[in-house]
Formats: structure tokens, C-alpha cells, sequence
């Protein structure tokens, strides 16, 4: 089974895909060097970049991130702050230290190349890694994909887990999870939890929740304060900081107050990481504002929420992100941006329902309602940037999977569609999508708003 950890990841913005997985794979090579006793015959690396990778990869940091992750950086350790003069230093000096050790011949301009009008096999999200010695022979080449929300798989595909820390309670699909519940007479976060303390203790399950949770409210209260405008060419402002200070001088009794809360929450983590500030990938970087957004709209207005209310959210946002992870995918250069903020929508929608007390049934309609609404959302990021539509469609997202709760806690009823029907044609409708609305920036918003 795939972790909550996994799903949630600490990290640097602005993508999880373009920034977060390829730092990963970029580190993941230099210790492969490392291991087979090559790194010190190596005098010169190269970076080839396709697809998606390619298209927007110097909009997304992707030329940044690999650097970063040859240099032995990893996303959730990495200070954001020292990002820049890493990079000053290189162009300076053309020369990186591998691992931090091993210095090798290193020019940005052509040991880094964006393949515009090819891809890998595997994945839009490819990349391949070549180190070569002295005399300009190659010591050791290897191909990765970077598969959405900072998953990296070689040509190998994903390893495999380790069978002795096996989940106890596996699901493969939402039907599975919620016959194994009802078999077990337990709640979804519940299976989760014990799913997850059979890698460690239910006591760092609930604290690593807690770190999660609490790196999610600073990036909050990290965006909610700044201002300026946001990196990249674009010169797009931040707005979340004067939305607040608006929200805060109105009048009391506006009853839709809590959801201009929710914008302002989700743009806020949604511009720290535009800016490349420290995140969590809930799934993805593009999508990271909804599951805090909708998290901090339960702690600030929900009555008799609590911090066990807060671990109910999470296992359970998890758990339905497990399922799309494993069942469909959460890469917006596969499905598009359904496959991101559409997924997130899901997430939090179900997560919610959990938080409120809700039944399991109605944890799987929310999810399902939230991603019915977002199916054939395109990925089409202006200059390759993760600013607009992004931002804004994190605050839609976040308002959705709210709505998309409390449409599933009013309906006794059921429901004609389940959640594992919309998860595959989400997953379909992804695949039939044209390249150019998959995070290449070639058509919809990113090409017409150029044009005017």
C-alpha cells in the first residue's frame, strides 16, 4: 500500500512533478554513482528533459530542482532561502558539487537540454541522467519518470515494498475499502491508521499528522502575510494578503465570510509556492492549497472541532488519495489538472465528511461529487508558470469540496455513481485529452491570454 506519507510530502514549491520529483531523481542518481564506486570517475553530468519536463520545466524550477538534488538536496530538508546563492555559485564557477563532494564540469546552458519535440516512453514526465569522465566517455546513464505529487519511478518501474512491513488491511479500490470497514465495523480513518502503525507506532503516526498539519498552517500564515509580486515574468501580485486585510475590517454577519476565508487560505499556500517557499504536496504542489484550505475551515469554524477531528481528516483525505495514486494517477502532464486539483477536491471533500463525524458511505459520495464536478479540467499553466489559473483554481477547489460535503451528508439516499466510477473516468478522460492541455502550456489559457 502507498503511505499517507506518501501522499502528504514536505517539500519546496512551485510543482511536485517539475520540482519536487526531479530533485529526487537527480539525488537518486548521484547515489546510484555513489554505490556502483563511479562517482569519482565522473568529470561532467547532463540533464535531457522531455515532455512535459521540457515544455514548462524553466517555468516550474525543474532545471533548479535537478541541480539541487545532484548537489544531495532533498525537498523536505532543502531552506528555500538558500536556494539562490546555490545557484549564483554554480553559474559563477560552471562546476557542481556532487553529493556536496565530488566536483564535476557543470554549464547550466548545455548540460541542460529541454527535448521540446520528444518523450520518453513511460511518462510525459521523463528525464535522463549521463555522467561521463575525463576523456568524454559515459560512465553511467539512467532514465527516470516523475509521475505526479514528487513519485519517481526508473525504467524498472516503482520498487517493491517491503513485504514485512505490509499494510494489514490493503484496499484496492473504494468498494474494497469500504466492504473491508464494514467487515471490520470500523471507519476509514480508522483501517487507515492501522494500516499506517504497522510501519511505525500509532503514536508517530498521529505526530507525523500533526508535523503535516502544522507545516500546512504556517504556509498559511506564511502567505496570508506576504506581498509583493510573485516570480517568474508573469508579474502576477499576491493577492492573499490584502484579501485578508479586507475580510478582517467587514462587517459582522455576512454568512459566506468563512468561505472568502477558504480563497484566501488556499491562494495563500498556493502563492508561497509559486514563490518556492515550503509546502506539502497534498497531493501536488499545483493542488496544495485545498486540503490545508479545507482543514483550516474546519479548525476556524466548524463547531467542536478538535485535533483528533484533524487526524480523522487527514487518514481519510489519504486514504481516497491512496486510491486515485494507485488506480488512476495525480500527474497533471498524464490527466490533466483533474488529476491534481480535482484529486485535492476529493481529498479534502471526504476528509471533511470524516472530520464532521460522517458515515462511510458519505465519506466515499463527497469524494465522489467533488471529482464528477472537475472531470476534463485541462492543465494549461500561463508561461509554464504554477500561478494562473492555478492559484485562483485552488480556491474553487477548496469552496467545491466544502460544497460537495455537506451535498453528501444531506442526501440519505445514495447515489447512482460511485467513487471508484469516477475515479476511472477521470482516469480515461485523461488519457483522451490532447497533449497540448496537459502542463505543456501549448493551448487553452496559456496560448489564447499570450496571444491578447
Amino acid at each position: 500500500m502507498t503511505s499517507l506519507f506518501e501522499i502528504f510530502k514536505i517539500g519546496i514549491g512551485p510543482s511536485s512533478s517539475h520540482t519536487v520529483g526531479p530533485m529526487v531523481a537527480a539525488r537518486r542518481f548521484a547515489l546510484h554513482l555513489d554505490e556502483a564506486g563511479l562517482l569519482a570517475s565522473a568529470a561532467r553530468i547532463r540533464v535531457d528533459l522531455f515532455g512535459s519536463l521540457a515544455h514548462t520545466g524553466k517555468g516550474h524550477g525543474t532545471d533548479t530542482a535537478v541541480l539541487l538534488g545532484l548537489a544531495g538536496e532533498v525537498p523536505y530538508l532543502v531552506d528555500p532561502l538558500a536556494v539562490e546563492p546555490l545557484m549564483a555559485r554554480l553559474h559563477a564557477t560552471r562546476s557542481l558539487e556532487v553529493l556536496g563532494r565530488h566536483k564535476v564540469v557543470f554549464d547550466c546552458e548545455s548540460d541542460i537540454v529541454f527535448h521540446l519535440d520528444r518523450q520518453l516512453p513511460l511518462h510525459p514526465n521523463g528525464m535522463t541522467f549521463t555522467a561521463f569522465d575525463a576523456a568524454g566517455r559515459e560512465v553511467k546513464s539512467e532514465n527516470f519518470y516523475s509521475i505526479g505529487g514528487g513519485f519517481v519511478v526508473g525504467d524498472e518501474g516503482p520498487a517493491p515494498k517491503d513485504k514485512a512491513a505490509a499494510a494489514p488491511h490493503p484496499f484496492e479500490s473504494a468498494a474494497d475499502l469500504l466492504a473491508r470497514c464494514d467487515a471490520l465495523h470500523l471507519p476509514i480513518w480508522k483501517l487507515v491508521l492501522l494500516n499506517e502503525s504497522a510501519l511505525r507506532t500509532e503514536f508517530d503516526v498521529l505526530a507525523g499528522i500533526d508535523h503535516i498539519w502544522w507545516t500546512m498552517h504556517a504556509c498559511i500564515d506564511r502567505g496570508v502575510k506576504a506581498q509583493g509580486t510573485l516570480p517568474g515574468g508573469l508579474n502576477v501580485r499576491r493577492r492573499a494578503a490584502g484579501l485578508s486585510e479586507r475580510l478582517r475590517s467587514k462587517p459582522v454577519g455576512d454568512p459566506l465570510i468563512p468561505l472568502d476565508w477558504v480563497s484566501v487560505f488556499a491562494m495563500a499556500v498556493n502563492e508561497e509556492n509559486a514563490a518556492g517557499g515550503r509546502v506539502v504536496t497534498a497531493p501536488t504542489n499545483g493542488a496544495a492549497g485545498i486540503v490545508p484550505a479545507v482543514a483550516r475551515y474546519y479548525s476556524d469554524f466548524c463547531l467542536g472541532s478538535d485535533r483528533e477531528g484533524l487526524h480523522r481528516y487527514f487518514l481519510t483525505a489519504g486514504a481516497i488519495g491512496i486510491l486515485y495514486q494507485q488506480n488512476a494517477s495525480i500527474s497533471g502532464a498524464e490527466v490533466g489538472c483533474q488529476g491534481e486539483v480535482g484529486v485535492a477536491a476529493s481529498m479534502a471533500a471526504g476528509g471533511l465528511v470524516a472530520a464532521l463525524g460522517g458515515t462511510n458511505g458519505e465519506v466515499e459520495h463527497a469524494a465522489e461529487i467533488a471529482m464528477e464536478h472537475h472531470l476534463g479540467m485541462t492543465c494549461d499553466p500561463i508561461a509554464g508558470l504554477v500561478q494562473i489559473p492555478c492559484i485562483e483554481r485552488n480556491a474553487m477547489g477548496a469552496v467545491k469540496a466544502i460544497n460537495a460535503s455537506r451535498m453528501a451528508m444531506n442526501e440519505p439516499e445514495g447515489h447512482k455513481v460511485s467513487l471508484d466510477q469516477v475515479i476511472e473516468t477521470m482516469y480515461r478522460t485523461g488519457l483522451d485529452m490532447q497533449s497540448r492541455y496537459k502542463e505543456t502550456s501549448q493551448a487553452g489559457l496559456a496560448l489564447n491570454i499570450i496571444e491578447c
